[in-house]
């Protein structure tokens, strides 16, 4: 593995015309069609015996009560409403109007009243929670591990954040759906340790971003935070272009009707949102927290040359993190793995690539667990 920190800092965002900004964005929308999309696939059969039952509360209303997802008996996922983000553009397999969120539980997690910390995993851009990789994932890294995951939905195109423009889809409050309303519900209807130790955050992509923005948001939720190749820097304008080209890719969902629907408009001098949010400059608020990111190269840039183009452009965005983070005093851990060799068995250092999430996972799991945090 090689691990290498740089001092490069993130470049500024100057003026680009709509014009020039369009032509960006129509020639990245291939690039951002496999930002984080795996693609849907079916839960497997629902085993026989019945996982927790759950309350309605903070502002969500349960209307699928929790199912395995197979006979194991360690992932579920059910489905709620939200009053934050009431209807959104859903992808094929989603309904517009429910949310579903997918929960690992520990081994033994029913046997007595111990309560566990809580690993919010959010997914990337035209990903959904109920796909085998995020079930898969979490039950491998946290085997044998005293740990609740939660992956909720984020849209396909929901970026995290509460929308400055949503227009005629009406609220898109991602954040606060989340951390207003999901949370709370998670700790009242789970055995949880409720407290900013006891929680965790780490995201993929377009979840990466949104980690590192609810964990700046509001740190006094979150004791670690991980971004496995995530989109942090919104000074550049490659990651600007896609955000909004995520926004008329007919498979994230219905398209939006103009680039300034999540952050506002993207060209300065009118960009102040997209600065706001940036990831990657607004470090401060993570002090005190492990924070941990992870990108590859790219490796061979003739093969699958779109993945490996955008975990270059993503680990560049954490290599202006790690500098901002570096000038503020915050500590850090980078796993800045080139091509993969020696990071994952199959990891090699491109974009949405299942073996080198699930080692960054796998290490991120083993940073949070460092010191246990269980309670009765």
């Amino acid at each position: 593995m090689k691990n290498r920190s740089r001092n490069d800092a993130g470049g500024g965002y100057g003026g680009r015309s709509r014009g020039g900004l369009r032509a960006v964005t129509a020639a990245l929308v291939s690039l951002v069609a496999l930002w984080g999309l795996l693609g849907p696939a079916a839960p497997a059969a629902y085993a026989a015996s019945a996982p927790p039952r759950l309350a309605d509360g903070f502002g969500l209303t349960v209307v699928r009560q929790p199912q395995w997802a197979d006979d194991d008996e360690r992932t579920f996922f059910f489905s709620v409403k939200s009053r934050q983000v009431p209807v959104y553009a859903a992808m094929e397999g989603q309904t517009s109007d429910e949310h579903v969120v997918l929960v690992t539980l520990p081994t033994g997690y029913g046997d007595d009243a111990t309560r566990y910390p809580v690993l919010y995993n959010l997914h990337g851009a035209g990903d959904r929670p109920d796909i085998l990789r995020n079930k898969v994932i979490p039950e491998r890294a946290t085997e044998g591990v005293p740990l609740i995951t939660v992956t909720p939905n984020g849209g396909g195109k929901g970026w995290y954040t509460n929308w400055l423009n949503p227009g005629e889809l009406g609220p898109q409050n991602w954040r606060s759906f989340h951390l207003d309303e999901l949370i709370p519900f998670v700790d009242t209807n789970l055995r949880t340790v409720a407290t900013r130790e006891g929680r965790s955050i780490a995201g993929h992509s377009m979840g990466g971003f949104g980690a590192f923005h609810y964990a700046e948001t509001r740190p006094e939720l979150f004791s670690h935070v991980g971004s496995f190749s995530g989109t942090l820097d919104w000074h550049d304008s490659a990651l600007r272009a896609a955000v909004v080209g995520s926004g008329v890719i007919e498979a994230y969902g219905t398209p939006l009707n103009g680039p300034d629907a999540v952050f506002g408009p993207p060209v300065w001098p009118f960009d102040g949102g997209w600065d706001a949010a940036s990831a990657a400059q607004n470090v401060a608020p993570l002090r005190g927290m492990g924070v941990a990111m992870y990108a590859g190269d790219g490796g061979d840039l003739t093969v699958d040359p779109v993945l490996a183009v955008a975990e270059k452009i993503d680990r560049q965005s954490a290599v202006t993190a790690a500098a901002h983070l570096r000038a503020a005093g915050i500590p850090y851990r980078f796993a800045d793995y080139g091509d993969g060799t020696g990071w994952g068995e199959g990891c090699n250092g491109k974009h949405n690539q299942d073996p080198c999430l699930q080692a960054d996972m796998d290490d991120f799991v083993k940073l949070i667990s460092k010191r246990p945090v269980t309670g009765r």
